[in-house]
């Protein structure tokens, strides 16, 4: 009865919210310096979906785009791991093959199913919200691999557990993405993780109970995602349009008033032709504010290490509304798992604190005997090019080093493992252990999936890359 009562409470403030706009233009009310302020805390708020919107349109909108998977509400398998060729996403990673359906849960929730999975196989399907926030798991981990039926709603439905349906998972938004990975153990393993994918199935709830189907939702027209747009004034005629699939939570009734201000309404257009050039200004000023306050948290937390990845990804409880850790998460690695699920170790900088270049550098990343990172089912080492954030194409066609490739490995002489991380070949008796740099900056991404407590409580400390002479 609460929820419903919020939920109620939550579409009269966004009614509200669009009347208030529509009486209070931007001039004469909001102060240029106001409307910087504001335009900071929109563009830190409203970044993730934006970018997020990025990856819905390449994958379900931008039919014969080179990213396109599959329209609304359907799967899409990507049946070979990411290369450098993959481009709609940052920071892919590439040993678990992905499926993804976004959902447009308007009409009617949409029931998944999973097929039973041998047990020695990870995967997990990350449920993810327009704001980005992991809202719940289908995996290993949470559910199991015996497989199972789920049903996805949107912040409006209610109701019991259909029948035959083993657990519901309600979304803040209407609009949701799922993110499926299923573990890759080589090369000769990809036609079994494509018949997991086959078995993979999503459909309508009226479908799956055999009842007549609603009224469709409207339909969509969906704004061409441009990338100079996104990060100029059009920011805020993009956040306008995914508004309107994003009721306002009673814990943002303010914020989202103060948004209206500077014309952030839910579907209404942002018209930045109308703006008076001090107006103009002051919205840029704000975006250019944000990013330095990003820069400035990437600098002093992320990079010296004082948080870890798993504070910048989970429900909305757990980020407790720390909009710039999620602000940050968009920004170095969208749709980043929580930290139960997988625990990520960014190297942005060598031991010595300097920035990792390969075209200065040569680096070595070495672990103990006996001190491989603990895991309940595997992790890996990936390789990004450091201004496009997409993996490195190399002579090897090798993106990443991970546990599955442990028997390829050679051990030093003590037992341990040293990684060879650099642009050229470490010569051929090392290059078992290589993984190729670009001729220039870079960072990697060590990710462990379904990580030990070890990990998790952080008494498991990670080996830095070391410069060579």
């Amino acid at each position: 009865m609460l929820r419903r009562v919020l939920i109620f409470l939550a579409l009269a403030v966004t009614a509200h919210i669009a009347a208030f706009a529509a009486s209070r233009p931007d001039a004469g009310t909001v102060t240029p310096a106001e409307a910087r302020s504001i335009a900071k805390e929109a563009y830190i708020w409203g970044f993730p979906m934006v970018e997020s919107y990025k990856t819905l349109y390449a994958q379900a909108v931008n039919v014969g785009g080179p990213n396109y998977r599959a329209p609304m509400n359907q799967i899409g398998n990507t049946a070979n791991v990411f290369t450098p060729k993959d481009t709609a996403i940052v920071t892919p990673n590439s040993d678990t093959p992905y499926s993804m359906i976004w959902m447009d849960l308007r009409a009617e929730p949409l029931v998944l199913t999973i097929p039973k999975i041998d047990k020695g196989r990870y995967y997990s399907v990350q449920l993810i919200d327009l704001y980005t926030q992991n809202f719940d798991y289908i995996g290993s981990r949470t559910t199991g691999n015996d497989g199972g039926t789920y049903m996805v709603a949107g912040p409006t439905w209610k109701g019991a557990t259909p029948p035959g349906v083993d657990k519901v998972f309600q979304a803040e938004t209407e609009i949701v993405y799922a993110i499926y990975r299923t573990q890759l153990f080589s090369d000769k393993d990809i036609d079994a993780v494509r018949k997991i994918q086959a078995g993979y199935a999503v459909q309508p709830l009226s479908a799956f109970l055999r009842k007549p189907a609603p009224a469709p939702a409207a339909k969509l027209d969906f704004p061409p995602y441009d990338a100079a747009r996104a990060h100029d004034l059009g920011f805020f005629s993009y956040l306008n349009f995914l508004l309107q699939f994003a009721p306002v939570q009673p814990s943002e009734v303010a914020l989202r008033a103060k948004f209206a201000r500077i014309g952030i309404v839910p579907g209404k257009p942002f018209d930045a032709g109308k703006l008076s050039p001090e107006m103009r200004q002051a919205l840029l000023d704000g975006i250019k504010d944000a990013d330095a306050a990003f820069a400035d948290f990437k600098q002093t937390k992320v990079d010296t290490q004082a948080i870890s990845s798993a504070e910048l990804f989970g429900t909305r409880a757990y980020l407790k509304n720390n909009y710039l850790y999620r602000f940050a998460g968009a920004k170095l690695g969208i749709f980043g798992n929580s930290g139960a699920e997988a625990n990520y170790e960014g190297y942005f900088t060598d031991a010595d604190r300097q920035p990792l270049d390969g075209s200065k550098h040569a680096y070595v990343l070495h672990f103990g005997k006996d001190a491989l990172p603990p895991t309940k089912a595997f992790w890996s080492l990936t390789m990004y090019d450091g201004k496009s954030q997409l993996l490195v194409d190399n002579p090897l066609d090798r993106y990443l080093i991970n546990s599955p490739m442990l028997p390829t490995l050679k051990r030093d002489s003590d037992g341990g493992l040293t990684l060879y991380v650099q642009h050229a070949s470490p010569g051929k008796d090392k290059e078992s252990n290589w993984l190729p740099a670009p001729n220039g900056p870079f960072f990697a991404v060590f990710r462990n999936y379904d990580p030990g407590d070890a990990v998790l409580n952080r008494s498991w400390k990670r080996p830095e890359l070391t410069k060579q002479p």
